[in-house]
Order: structure tokens, then sequence, then C-alpha cells
């Protein structure tokens, strides 16, 4: 009896033992997985707790929804506006990823901290310009090389390692539907992204008169390359617009999208791939080639574009643009400037900026 209590005995502190060691590793990765991501960004944890009410919300809005939106200083009221109307149009768990320049984080917090968005769930990550080196050109006459963060939806997963599945939105939208219903778009077995087809019916009004092949593949890419003529892409096969995407980050990360977005990147400043036809885009072409054919679409009223384009006022009604579930003021005009159409359903979801920095421009400022 004596050897068989000592047996139990010993058992048990073996079992307990064990408890330890398994909960000590579970710590260990709880504070790995929550240190910065070193080929992403710095992330900055948090700050502050949400009240009482607002953590029963969250527990009772079901599961996280990952989106990720960037914050550039110069068009910071655009964010603000975007995660406003996000947050005030639907109920779901939504946990933004803000991803910013190190010179912006400041007047980002204090944004936040001031307002009624201060108790949005959110991480504040800094992008780091030098994922872009080698892989951009420097010519000063490419809009897009100026704005590193245009390249941030290429490293969805690093900077939403946690996630299978993830929204990026371009700062320059408003959301007027549940955002659960994006989150909710069916991606078709293998394909890790869902985008809206420049071909598809709402899209297909806001074709501007005269830019020709806009909405096809030969706009963005060169086909008279060898890279590009290789691939045995269509020509003539509908391009989409990357400025909305649902994303299966797992799908991202079996196929290596990052790593082939970067390549096309990098083969591009050698061998200048991308169609010199529209306005200096060199965000969409990687996607084109990465996604093509092989990508899910989103709903075309959760997806509503041009609205930054010549000749917007007239090309949608205010019927349709009240009715479209997500608005996108693609293009040289912004709702935040002083020549943009329907700036007045933009201007219901700013913010103003507690700092005074920013402020819309409109026809009757001086």
């Amino acid at each position: 009896m004596t050897l068989r209590r000592v047996n139990v005995v010993i058992l048990v502190l073996l079992a307990v033992a064990f408890l330890i060691i398994v909960q000590r590793n579970l710590l260990n990765i709880s504070d790995f997985l929550h240190k910065e991501t070193p080929d992403a960004g710095m992330i900055l944890p948090f700050e502050g707790e949400l009240s009482p009410d607002l953590r029963l919300e969250w527990r009772r809005t079901g599961e996280e929804i990952p989106l990720l939106i960037t914050a550039a200083d110069d068009r910071l009221g655009a964010v603000i506006a975007a995660m406003n109307s996000v947050y005030h149009n639907s109920k779901a768990n939504v946990v933004f990823t803000i991803v910013t320049m190190n010179d912006t984080v400041d007047h980002l917090k204090s944004w936040l901290s001031s307002t009624k968005l201060k108790n949005v769930k959110h991480k504040i990550v800094i992008f780091r310009p030098e994922l872009l080196n080698g892989k951009i050109s420097k010519d000063p006459k490419t809009l897009e090389a100026a704005r590193p963060l245009t390249f941030a939806r290429f490293y969805l997963p690093l900077y939403i390692p946690e996630a299978e599945k993830a929204i990026y939105l371009d700062d320059d939208v408003i959301v007027q539907g549940d955002i659960q219903e994006l989150y909710n778009t069916n991606l078709k077995a293998g394909h890790a992204a869902a985008f809206s087809d420049d071909c598809d019916s709402a899209s297909a009004k806001g074709i501007i008169r005269g830019a020709g092949n806009q909405n096809k593949y030969i706009g963005f890419l060169d086909f008279k390359k060898e890279s590009i003529n290789k691939l045995g892409m269509k020509a003539t096969t509908c391009s989409f617009n990357p400025g909305v995407i649902v994303a299966n980050l797992t799908e991202w990360r079996d196929q290596n999208i990052t790593q082939q977005l970067e390549h096309w990147m990098e083969l591009n400043t050698r061998e200048d791939l991308y169609s010199k036809t529209l306005a200096e885009s060199i965000t969409t072409p990687p996607l084109l080639i990465a996604f093509y054919k092989r990508h899910s679409s989103i709903d075309p009223l959760w997806h509503v574009r041009h609205l930054g384009t010549t000749g917007a006022g007239n090309r949608y009604s205010p019927q349709f643009v009240k009715a479209a579930k997500l608005l996108h003021w693609n293009g040289h005009y912004k709702p935040w400037g002083r020549t943009s159409s329907f700036s007045d359903v933009w201007d219901k979801w700013l913010i103003p900026d507690p700092t005074g920095k920013f402020h819309p421009v409109r026809r009757h400022s001086d």
C-alpha cells in the first residue's frame, strides 16, 4: 500500500509539473505574437481600456472582423471618416489595423483619443519604407512612388498574422452598409482574394470617356514586353480595382502572394512592364498578374467607384449613391477637396481634427 501511495504522489507531482510547463509555453507564445513583426513594421499596442459597456458590446457582436487601412498624415481625415462610417453603420466586432508612418503616429493617436473613436478596437503599425527598396522606381512623376503606404495591402498576412480572413480598404472610401456583409463575401476554393471587377454593372457607369482600355488588362500592362507576353494572359481581360479587398489570408500565405507581388515589382524596375496609358498606377499591375483569373468577385454595390473622376456628379444619381454600400472616391478629386462630387456624403462622417491641422477645402472657403 505504501509503494502504491508513493507512485500516486509521484504521478500527481509529474502532472502538476507538466501543466506548469505547458502554461509557461503558452505565455511565451502569447508574448512572441505580441512583439513587433520584423518584416512588416512595428506594432503599437492598443492604448487604454474599453469601458464596461463597450466591452459587453464587443462580446455580444460575435467574431472579430480584421480590417486594414492606411493613414497618411496629409490624408488623415480620410481614414478617420472611413473608420467612423464603418464603426457606426455596423454592430460587427471590427478590429482596425492602421498602417502609418512614424511621423504620423502622434497626430493619429491625438485624433483618435480625443473623439468618439477612442474606444474603437485598433492597433497601429509603423510601415517600414525599406520594404520597398529595389521594388519601386524613384521616378518623381510616379505619384504612388511617393506614397509607400499604398503598398501596405501587399503585406496583409504580415500585419494581421493571427487572422484567416481580412478586409483591406483604401482611405478614400465611405462605408454605408454593414461591414459584416462585405466580410461574408464568398471566396471560391483556392482563391486568396475577392475584388470588384471593372466591368461589373455599377462600375460600368464610371468608365471615363476617352480613356480607352482603362478597364482592361492592356490598360495596365505592356503586352509588348516578353515577361508579360509569355504569361499567356489575354489583354482584353477585365481588370479589377484593389481599393477594396476581401482576403483569405490562409490561401494568401500558402500561395506566397506577397512574394509574387514583390517579384513583379522588382522586375518592373528593370524591364518597365507597366502600361503608360493610365495615371501612373504601379500598385494595380502586380495584383492583376498575381490574381489573373484566380480571384472571386465583390458585390458591385459594395464598391461603387470613380466618385473622384471627372463628371462623377453626372454619372451617379443621388438615389444610387444613397443605396450604395461602399463609395470610393478613386481618381484625382478627393472628397476633402474643393472640386469633389458628393462631398456632402463624406462630410457626414468626418470628425473634426482636434489639432486643427486637417480640414476639408470647400467651394465657399477662402
